[in-house]
């Protein structure tokens, strides 16, 4: 007599799509779980099967307008506020949980710029993202479309994430076509770049830490140690942040350098040149 197998539902949870479900993850903390549809993303309790929560909705109020779903989602790993999503005209955001109940922001954008001498009537087709994984440390992602498969990695912010919403206003003063130089440290494991307000960032990839420092007269006196200074994009912001409104656009490093085997920099701005040393106990 053969031996039957048959399997049965514990939980059945249900009335919370209208659409095709093509994604389910289990969250780190053991206690939720994610479910996706085309429009929307619910998160679930598994003790509690009648009623979700809305994550993430991209249902526009005329469906005309549509021009992208989502095709995949996954939490991270380790970090149980945090979960990505693909869409169908490859892009991947990054989203985090304690910003907001519904996370209609992502944190981070990752995407492949398209090359425009490839570009075909297929462009669209092939770019679908079919499927996202984080790697099992979490610090990158794995993608599948149509031709390829694309690792990006977590770790490293944006550089200019907060001028976002000053594109129009950078855009009219040119200062959207500013060319900012990056290196290398020595050993290549720090990245440095400058940016607006005479700011110059640092990218630890292996330590993964940033750090945005000032080159200033007010700011640089010798043997002082630089504090780091923070850029806030919304209304409400911390007593040693700077408000992206603040920011002088005219003050700009654009170029950088770093010695080859020493941890020296430098830096220029407009009509300056500032040398940094590491600081030597």
């Amino acid at each position: 007599m053969d031996l039957m197998v048959e399997a049965s539902p514990r939980r059945v949870f249900a009335n919370a799509h209208t659409y095709h479900i093509n994604s389910i993850s289990v969250n780190s903390d053991n206690e939720t779980y994610l479910s996706a549809d085309d429009l929307r993303i619910n998160l679930w309790h598994l003790e509690i099967t009648d009623r979700s929560f809305n994550i993430v909705d991209i249902k526009p109020a005329n469906m005309e307008e549509l021009t992208e779903v989502i095709t995949a989602a996954e939490f991270h790993p380790h970090q149980c506020n945090t979960f990505v999503y693909s869409s169908s005209k490859g892009t991947i955001r990054l989203c985090d949980m304690r910003a907001s109940a519904l996370c209609d922001k992502h944190s981070k954008l990752f995407e492949e710029p398209e090359d425009p001498s490839n570009r075909s009537f297929f462009s669209e087709i092939i770019s679908s993202i079919s499927d996202v994984k984080f790697s099992h440390n979490g610090r990158y992602m794995m993608t599948r479309d149509y031709l390829s498969i694309k690792v990006f990695c977590v770790c490293l912010p944006q550089v200019h994430e907060y001028l976002r919403s000053k594109l129009c206003s950078l855009y009219e003063n040119d200062c959207i076509f500013d060319k900012f130089e990056c290196c290398w440290n020595g050993n290549d494991s720090v990245v440095m770049t400058g940016s607006y307000n005479n700011f110059f960032r640092m990218l630890d990839r292996s330590q993964r830490r940033d750090v945005t420092l000032e080159a200033s007269r007010e700011s640089c006196k010798p043997r002082q140690v630089l504090k780091p200074r923070r850029v806030c994009a919304g209304g409400k912001r911390k007593k040693d942040e700077i408000s992206v409104d603040s920011l002088d656009f005219n003050k700009k490093i654009l170029h950088t350098a770093w010695h080859p085997q020493e941890n020296i920099i430098a830096v220029a701005t407009t009509n300056n040149l500032y040398i940094f040393q590491e600081k030597v106990n």
